[in-house]
């Protein structure tokens, strides 16, 4: 067990940690979450001993291992890709000489009886069972078996790790965290470099995980299919959550909305206490109940709404230029790297208004493709050609590393806008979260988050009937990617994304292209739905994948049931102001019997009794109107 006691750390002036208490169990599974900002990636840090608290304690039980992944890093492997995987064994050999050298101290003991033999006897068992979980005697097959299942190839194997792009670098140590196989396993967005099958593969390796696993992540889908409990980190406090993400978003919002309903209550409350301290405040009488009333006050807890960030980049793409019916169209399309040849033999053909996926392992040639489409590779062969009235806009994988470093934010939309656009670049830049304080910076000091939004905003300025995105959804929030989800969904162009994020693409695209083995098969269909066919069929017996008939509207399904949420929610919107009317006419009728009560005078069992109904009622309009705002907030 990991035991946090009363954690505290500062950040420019800032609590990210004011005193947090909480504690990881042997086999949690946990998701954190929280703002950009919030100290995530800081947690995980001081978890894994690269980081200090400036207050507090950090537990964790005697002979448990701690390992981290961290969002980036620089790999300095200098061997093979298998070489480098099995340095991960390296502590097997301290535990197989530890484990020889019990042996024959036990042999050697007659003193059977001692405190110390049992002692000898506990560690040589702990020794056996850890080399056991680490496979000391499968170390190659347990190595192979892991890489495989992050993307690599048999042909990998003997690869200098170098020649290999930083995510494949990535994924190596991964892949030696992995084999290590610590009591904990802290992981800062594993799925930042790894495709759709990858990512599943992982999913089914943490789910058998036999220690705990700790992770950040902006895949809700990942995140649902791992954790079993969430915490969230917010203003320097956690709220911990014994459930999966998606069951987490309900459950905080049902909070805040109750601790904006204690809050409106209070603030009623106290509006009712001052009232009646002010109104009697000098009245000899009623001395005694303006001082209790003043304590009451005094020892009044103030409710506090958790921070909530209402930051959200916020755009919508122009409307779509004309074009011709057909808009892509490939024939015996191949593209081939020196002797590696990418794909051969290809046949595409994309009308006007299709929004369609590219999905498979990373080298399959989905970006490859991309570049042809986009004219940044000529050399292939077989034919290619665009539609009439065609314009293109793309957002390359690379694309926030294309932006010129040197130019400031300001700089970099305004070389493209134009016409009337150009009086319009601070509005665009603050719908992107470019505030007035952010313009002036140069583009080099930017996070790779914002470096990401500056790129969406450039290719927002271009209208476009044919938008291409290779993975845009790196780098952003949850939120974000909502957001440029419902644009796309309303988008009126031809769309092409290549993305492995699967909560993204469902319900975005109706078709989806599978590049596997050096061919692209078509499939009819969402991604869920091209998931779980690829779980019903046996990839070692199947060839290539049968073409799907089946019909699919599921954008225009997600866009209408946008539609019909939104006017529920302005129903609901407005039962809240209903309710909040009525609760407002009861309480003036409360007051009014209140200042009859108050000169002290006789009443009527009949005047005791509405006043009591007017308070009921008032407590029941007070639970409706609870209902209704946690209705309209889900």
């Amino acid at each position: 067990m990991i035991s946090v006691n009363n954690l505290s750390v500062q950040f420019t002036g800032t609590n990210l940690f004011d005193h947090v208490t909480f504690n990881i169990g042997d086999h949690d599974r946990i998701g954190l979450v929280g703002m950009n900002g919030a100290g995530k990636s800081t947690l995980l840090k001081i978890l894994c001993g690269w980081q200090e608290p400036e207050s507090g304690t950090l537990v964790i039980a005697t002979g448990q291992t701690v390992g981290y992944l961290p969002q980036e890093m620089v790999p300095d492997a200098i061997g093979t890709v298998l070489e480098e995987a099995l340095t991960a064994f390296s502590a097997l050999d301290d535990l197989e000489r530890e484990q020889e050298r019990l042996t024959a101290e036990i042999a050697e003991r007659t003193d059977y009886e001692s405190a110390e033999y049992t002692r000898l006897l506990e560690r040589h068992n702990e020794v056996t069972e850890h080399l056991a979980l680490l496979g000391g005697s499968r170390r190659q097959e347990q190595a192979e078996k892991v890489l495989l299942g992050l993307g690599f190839k048999h042909a990998d194997f003997d690869r200098p790790v170098a020649v290999f792009s930083g995510g494949w670098q990535m994924r190596v140590e991964l892949a030696k965290l992995l084999l290590r196989h610590p009591d904990f396993l802290l992981l800062d967005e594993p799925t930042n470099h790894l495709d759709i099958v990858s990512i599943q593969w992982l999913e089914n390796y943490l789910a058998n995980y036999s220690g705990a696993v700790v992770l950040v992540s902006h895949d809700r889908t990942f995140l649902d299919n791992i954790t079993k409990r969430t915490i969230e980190i917010t203003a320097g406090r956690i709220y911990d959550y014994k459930c999966p993400y998606s069951e987490y978003v309900i459950q905080m919002q049902e909070r805040r909305a109750s601790q904006m309903a204690q809050l409106t209550n209070q603030q009623r409350q106290v509006a009712q206490i001052e009232a009646f301290i002010e109104r009697f405040r000098y009245k000899a009488t009623k001395a005694k109940q303006v001082q209790s009333r003043v304590k009451m006050l005094e020892r009044m807890e103030e409710i506090k709404i958790d921070e909530v960030s209402t930051e959200s980049i916020h755009f919508q793409f122009p409307p779509a230029p004309h074009s011709g019916k057909i808009v892509v169209e490939a024939q015996h399309l191949g593209k081939a790297y020196g002797d590696n040849q990418v794909f051969d033999g290809v046949d595409l053909l994309l009308t006007s208004g299709k929004k369609v996926a590219f999905v498979g392992r990373n080298g399959e040639g989905k970006s490859t493709m991309a570049k042809i489409i986009v004219g940044d590779i000529n050399d292939y062969s077989g034919s290619f050609k665009l539609g009439a009235g065609v314009q293109l806009g793309y957002y390359a994988q690379n694309q926030a590393a294309m932006l010129n470093l040197d130019k400031t934010v300001f700089e970099t939309i305004d070389d493209i806008a134009q016409g009337d656009i150009r009086p319009k670049i601070r509005n665009i830049l603050g719908s992107f979260l470019f505030g007035d304080d952010d313009i002036d910076k140069k583009v080099k000091v930017l996070s790779g988050g914002e470096k990401a939004r500056l790129a969406l905003a450039k290719l927002l300025l271009t209208p476009s009937n044919l938008l291409i995105l290779d993975e845009p959804t790196n780098h952003l929030d949850m939120n974000s990617k909502d957001i440029l989800k419902n644009a796309l969904l309303q988008y009126t162009g031809t769309l092409i994304v290549v993305s492995h994020d699967r909560d993204f693409l469902s319900g975005l695209t109706d078709e989806l292209y599978e590049f596997r083995d050096g061919a692209v098969h078509e499939f009819k269909g969402d991604i869920m739905e091209f998931l779980e066919s690829s779980r019903e069929t046996s990839t070692t017996s199947q060839a290539s994948l049968t073409s799907k008939t089946r019909e699919t509207s599921a954008s225009k399904a997600a866009y209408e049931q946008s539609k019909t949420l939104e006017r529920e929610r302005r129903k609901l919107q407005n039962a809240v102001k209903l309710k909040e009317q009525e609760i407002e006419s009861i309480e003036t009728e409360i007051a009014s019997r209140d200042e009859i009560l108050a000169t002290g005078a006789a009443q009527t069992a009949e005047f005791y009794k509405e006043y009591q109904s007017l308070k009921d009622q008032l407590e029941k309009k007070m639970e409706e109107w609870e209902e209704t705002v946690i209705a309209a907030e889900q």
